[in-house]
């Protein structure tokens, strides 16, 4: 199995990635599933947090804040924006599930004291990328244009038989603003729940050069290179996307062997 690939468990904790076990500086993420009136409980520490209610509904507690029954998607493929909370660094964190849930959380280093905030759903810009079959759909869940200090958070669905994050692209270098260095993790939904889709990681010298076959609730590490993800005919695709490197700007470079797939008609 490859080293980029972190399987789906069973119980409470789905997938877990840390800076440590992914042998970066960066990114966190973790993906839970909560049963009606389960709670699990963080300390932020030197770490800012961004919960993403992926399904259900839940309360979330962030210091002296707290919202209550936020969420109610049913699925991630359904045509509408996540809530999600934002916490600064020193912050102990509470999420109760009011109804059955799953719950993201991505984290990355942080020096700002800041109040935590919700961020809900109609303040989230969703936008189509991509044409014919590289179309997708993209929520901006946590953009370089909201507050943070490290954290870059968006969602994606890919329909079937479509590719995404394809043009190959790659953000691993500090070039701004050609390109910025950015650690990458993707959490892959499939819908029906059965399915799989393709993911390839891969750098211009091939030091590295995987390739994942991905199933539900499956993480994929990115520490640098190309990561186009392909969805086979009768399979949607979503995945969620953690992103943080040293500077907190988004600039990717294509691949040049396939810059001319931007000049199709």
């Amino acid at each position: 199995m490859s080293p980029l690939l972190v399987k789906a468990r069973p119980g409470s904790t789905i997938v877990e990635v840390t800076p440590e076990s992914a042998g970066w500086t960066h990114v966190g993420f973790a993906a839970h599933r909560l049963a009606a009136g389960e709670q699990i409980s963080l300390e932020t520490g030197s770490r800012e947090l961004c919960v993403v209610v992926l399904t259900g509904t839940v309360t979330v507690q962030a210091g002296e804040q707290s919202w209550e029954a936020i969420g109610g998607r049913a699925s991630v493929f359904e045509e509408r924006s996540p809530y999600a909370v934002y916490a600064p660094l020193d912050t102990m964190v509470s999420i109760t599930a009011v109804s059955a849930a799953e719950v993201a959380l991505c984290s990355a280093p942080a020096t700002t004291h800041r109040p935590a905030r919700l961020i809900e759903p109609s303040s989230m810009t969703r936008s189509v990328r991509g044409k014919g079959a590289n179309t997708r759909y993209v929520c901006d869940i946590l953009p370089q244009t909201a507050e943070a200090d490290g954290l870059l958070v968006v969602e994606v669905v890919t329909p079937s038989g479509h590719s995404s994050s394809y043009p190959p692209h790659k953000h691993d270098s500090d070039n701004v603003p050609l390109e910025s260095s950015l650690e990458e993790t993707y959490y892959h939904r499939l819908n029906p729940q059965q399915g799989f889709a393709y993911q390839r990681v891969y750098t211009d010298d091939r030091s590295i050069d995987e390739a994942m076959a991905v199933e539900n609730h499956d993480v994929v590490m990115v520490p640098r290179g190309y990561h186009p993800v392909t969805v086979p005919y009768g399979y949607d695709g979503y995945y969620l996307n953690v992103m943080a490197g040293p500077k907190r700007v988004w600039h990717f470079k294509n691949d040049p062997a396939h810059e001319w797939l931007m000049h199709t008609k």
